[in-house]
């Protein structure tokens, strides 16, 4: 299977011919680095100059695909150079390559670099100064530092700030990432807190409505139809005012009165008669406990609920409602008669088990529902935690 090489970048490919034909330029006009007669000249003429100056074009097209490889035999072409009388494009464009190699390199390559060239720096300053004794030999420091140390050193400033740029772009995606997800999270909880509610707030009501409106038409009964319709009416105003309520928390009221408050604990005694008056034969056990609002609310509505879901599937019989507190938790018990029907006395989605669960689920409590013998029995255990007393 052929190694498919990576295509060179268009600007480095630019660089590269604009590079050689800068150096065939100077070539032309016979500008050199070096004297003809310079000690280090081994490759007199002017021929041996094009070939260092045509690789290191090359290794120039492939700086951003092959940086380590570019530098590599870059190096060994500028070697190459300075055994001839050189070309000062040859110079600069291994400059580049050694900034190259640092900047699009890997990182230990481009950690290692700027370690190198400084020592070489060093080295060349240091030997040609003991060997030679003259304050001129210091220029081979000043060029090796020009040529390696300072193209290197500005390569890892100009990584260490991409670097950086790429972390914070990165943290600034994760952070808008996060809020979307706690955004959604959110929206979600929040639709289904409204979804609990409203659910428990029309249920109960629209229950009996459906319920008497069944007895009124199939009783030809006058006194009875109208007992009926008197509460079906009564459930309608009272429900048509929770909706009032959750409407009014919905929408924004600007300089309108506060909405209602939310149902405590307190309002169990108005509940347990509307039950009443819808048929249920209900007891109510709740001496007076002092609980945070979220658990008196969660405790109102499983309540609530439980009452609607005896209105609708209870055999005839007592309905037992009991409330306790010790241990720091609420315990909420409604017990009703358990017996099969045919037909459950009005509809039912089956959210209403759910809601309850996820109300207790929310404080940290436990919450049951299931047949006891003859009994059809609702527990919720809700901890009370540390919040506003109701």
């Amino acid at each position: 299977m052929a190694v498919r090489l990576p295509r060179p970048h268009r600007f480095d490919v630019g660089a590269a011919l604009a590079g050689l034909l800068g150096g065939l330029l100077l070539w032309g006009v016979g500008l050199g680095t070096r004297p003809a007669d310079d000690p280090i000249v081994l490759l007199d003429g002017r021929w041996p100059v094009l070939l260092p100056l045509a690789v290191t074009a090359g290794c120039e097209a492939l700086r951003r695909v092959r940086p380590r490889t570019a530098l590599l035999v870059g190096v060994g072409a500028l070697t190459a150079d300075t055994l001839t009388r050189g070309n000062l494009v040859t110079v600069v464009m291994f400059t580049d390559l050694v900034y190259a190699a640092v900047v699009y390199g890997p990182p230990a390559t481009a950690r290692r670099i700027p370690w190198i060239t400084g020592l070489l720096t060093v080295a060349a300053t240091v030997v040609p100064v003991a060997v030679w004794r003259v304050p001129e030999a210091l220029l081979a420091g000043v060029v090796t530092g020009l040529v390696a140390l300072m193209p290197a050193a500005t390569g890892w400033i100009v990584r260490n700030h991409r670097e950086t740029a790429e972390a914070a772009r990165l943290r600034a995606e994760q952070t808008a990432l996060l809020a979307e997800m706690d955004r959604t999270q959110a929206v979600v909880a929040e639709r289904a807190r409204m979804a609990r509610e409203l659910h428990d707030m029309v249920a109960n009501h629209l229950s009996a409505i459906a319920i008497h409106s069944t007895a009124a038409l199939s009783l030809d009964d006058p006194e009875t139809s109208r007992q009926a319709l008197g509460v079906i009416r009564e459930n309608s105003v009272d429900g048509l005012a929770e909706m009032r309520r959750l409407i009014g928390i919905l929408r924004d009221t600007g300089g309108d009165p506060e909405p209602a408050p939310a149902p405590t604990l307190d309002g169990l005694g108005a509940l347990v008669a509307g039950a009443r008056a819808n048929g249920l034969d209900v007891t109510l056990d709740a001496p007076a406990v002092r609980v945070p609002a979220p658990v008196g609310l969660a405790a109102y509505r499983i309540v609530q609920e439980s009452l609607t879901n005896a209105l609708k599937h209870a055999a005839p019989g007592p309905v037992a409602v009991a409330l306790a507190q010790r241990d720091g938790v609420l315990d909420v018990r409604v017990t009703s008669p358990y017996g099969r029907r045919d037909d459950p006395r009005a509809p039912g989605s089956g959210a209403g088990l759910v809601g309850m669960r996820e109300r207790a689920a929310l404080l940290g409590g436990s919450f049951a529902a299931g047949p006891d013998g003859a009994r059809w029995t609702v527990r919720a255990a809700l901890p009370l935690t540390e919040g506003d007393l109701a």
